[in-house]
């Protein structure tokens, strides 16, 4: 097929996908994401499955054929406040992490592994500590409103938040961007969206970090989305119709 001759400045690039390597959770084709891009005139399209890099080989083979750069990257899990004395552990929050050299692939498998390795419980993070000392030759990206600055700014805590904003930017010097999102459903953005953006901003201005927008793309296409809400159901043990919450995504979260 002939595709689109990509822009030499294109106006945006995907920078958060999650293919069907990330289990129970994403729905984009390995095979099908760089002609997507193709598809769209993007130059290049990054792949971040949850706690994975399984397909970073077999993407970036697909992606080449087609003429599209592939970024390879992953989102983790980070415990991203240290223990306190008497409170239950934070939940962890996800971050985007993409390879800038081979030495952050490299760095980048290290944490992967982290991720799995010596959680007594069997959870699968990687801590501040660990993603400091392997963050050479990477990009981070803050992870959006569910991600550790959302969830403080969300939760009041703004100087939890710019305390934890400023040790990023010193573990990744000129390689962290402040990540916003918008999911647009009826009556406007979802809560997290909306209430997490402004501050957001705010912050990135304070600390002078650079500002960069994703769209967190599950799966290919808007008219998939039910598919994908039943397959949120299979891994949750839920039902799509229960009264209680549950995790839902929007018709959104597909390859704009």
């Amino acid at each position: 097929p002939v595709y689109p001759r990509p822009s030499a400045e294109p106006r945006f690039i995907h920078l958060r996908v999650h293919s069907e390597h990330s289990l129970l959770e994403g729905a984009v084709p390995v095979k099908q994401l760089p002609k997507l891009a193709a598809e769209a005139g993007m130059p290049a399209v990054a792949l971040t499955d949850t706690n994975a890099c399984f397909a970073a080989l077999e993407f970036s083979d697909y992606a080449v054929k087609v003429g599209v750069q592939p970024l390879i990257g992953c989102q983790l899990d980070l415990c991203y406040l240290d223990p306190e004395p008497g409170r239950p552990p934070y939940r962890p929050a996800p971050v985007v992490l993409l390879c800038q050299s081979e030495a952050g692939w490299a760095n980048l498998m290290k944490l992967s592994s982290c991720a799995y390795l010596g959680h007594a419980d069997g959870s699968v993070q990687v801590s501040l500590a660990e993603l400091e000392k392997h963050a050479g030759g990477l990009i981070c990206l803050t992870g959006g409103p569910d991600g550790p600055l959302g969830r403080l700014l969300q939760g009041g805590q703004r100087p939890k938040a710019e305390a934890w904003l400023a040790r990023m930017a010193a573990a990744f010097p000129g390689r962290l961007y402040v990540e916003l999102q918008r999911h647009p459903v009826e009556g406007g953005l979802p809560e997290a969206e909306r209430l997490t953006e402004g501050p957001s901003i705010a912050l990135a201005y304070a600390l002078d970090l650079p500002l960069v927008a994703t769209n967190d793309v599950h799966f290919p296409d808007e008219l998939l989305y039910e598919a994908h809400d039943a397959l949120l159901c299979i891994a949750e043990g839920a039902y799509m119709d229960q009264a209680e919450p549950r995790r839902r995504l929007t018709p959104q979260h597909c390859f704009k």
